[in-house]
């Protein structure tokens, strides 16, 4: 069963759960080269009919308690990446989906999308070859790999702008480039703290700063959309394995475990569009953990690429989540 009736928004909770003694909600757990995401399969709110842009919109207005019951301690942590599994609108698609974390909705998520597939082949419902995966952000075509790797083919990915300079408080003069990957990315190369697991706190700093600056010198992306995430880059530990390291710090304040999929996306588009990544060549790129994912273009028109991320993911886990009215916290902490 995909997004069913269930639970309410808690103002209306005073007939449903306050009558009852517990509620659940099954997942699915997996993490997509070291980055958790946790699929709702089954005992979500009816969020109605719709496509994915609307009812990501119904999602936060209505049922953003789901998404804090779930990604919140004493149940998750901030770091966890959350996916509400719905019936597509399309009917080539093998389904909907809405992507949160701790600080709200997602436009896009590639490592998600990846743990998604991996958890549909878990339930049993695809198996090895393409399919299509109805998002917020537009379809996106995934391929299940015989050797259990997925690809993701994401939407329509650009460098918006270039050597945009930022004065980051404590670091000084930055500079970097606006481009969209699904989300919209600041990437910088040359600044900031070395990337290296020991270096996490100055790192997450480094981001945070980076992104206030932004805000605070007015700058956007297209359309006037919020820049929320921040990539840095550096050289690879480990240039047999990969060809970059990134550190990627999400809207919420935690960095991305994986080397990130929209944020990969946006690298490739940037290469691409500096003349460093040509159509048929591979980039490798390396999370602050080792993981990698492998990166490639399709070159439209104006600069725009399709970008294909290749990963792996892994279903670790599988669990009832109670909703019961008498634990104070079953909304999360905080």
């Amino acid at each position: 069963m995909f997004v069913s009736a269930g639970l309410a928004a808690p103002k209306e909770l005073r007939n449903t759960v306050m009558s009852q003694n517990i509620n659940k909600i099954k997942v699915i757990d997996s993490h997509t080269a070291g980055e958790p995401t946790r699929v709702v399969v089954d005992g979500a709110p009816d969020l109605g009919v719709g496509n994915m842009e609307d009812l990501r919109d119904r999602f936060e207005e209505k049922a953003h308690w789901l998404r804090t019951a779930l990604l919140s301690e004493p149940r998750g942590f901030k770091a966890m990446v959350g996916a509400l599994l719905c019936e597509p609108t399309d009917p080539k698609s093998a389904a909907g989906v809405i992507f949160f974390n701790n600080s709200g909705v997602l436009k896009g998520c590639i490592h998600g999308t990846m743990g998604l597939i991996k958890t549909l082949e878990f339930m049993r419902r695809i198996s090895a070859g393409s399919h299509y995966i109805e998002t917020p952000i537009g379809i996106i075509k995934a391929e299940l790999r015989s050797d259990g790797s997925v690809s993701v083919a994401n939407v329509p990915s650009y460098r918006y702008l270039s050597n945009v300079e930022i004065d980051v408080e404590g670091f000084g003069k930055v500079l970097g480039d606006v481009a969209w990957g699904g989300n919209w990315f600041y990437l910088i190369e040359g600044y900031g703290p070395e990337i290296k697991l020991s270096n996490l706190r100055n790192l997450s700093s480094f981001s945070i700063a980076a992104m206030e600056a932004l805000e605070v010198a007015g700058i956007v992306g297209d359309n006037g959309s919020k820049i929320d995430h921040i990539e840095i880059f550096g050289p690879p530990s480990d240039s047999v394995k990969s060809d970059s390291t990134n550190f990627v710090m999400c809207p919420g304040g935690e960095y991305d475990r994986s080397p990130c999929g929209t944020g990969t996306s946006a690298k490739l588009a940037c290469l691409h569009a500096s003349g460093k990544l040509k159509q048929g060549q591979i980039w490798r790129q390396s999370s602050i953990l080792g993981t990698v994912f492998e990166g490639e273009v399709k070159p439209l028109e104006d600069q725009k690429v399709i970008p294909k991320v290749s990963g792996r993911a892994w279903v670790n886990g599988e669990t009832n989540i109670i909703i019961d009215h008498s634990d104070p916290f079953r909304f999360g902490i905080g």
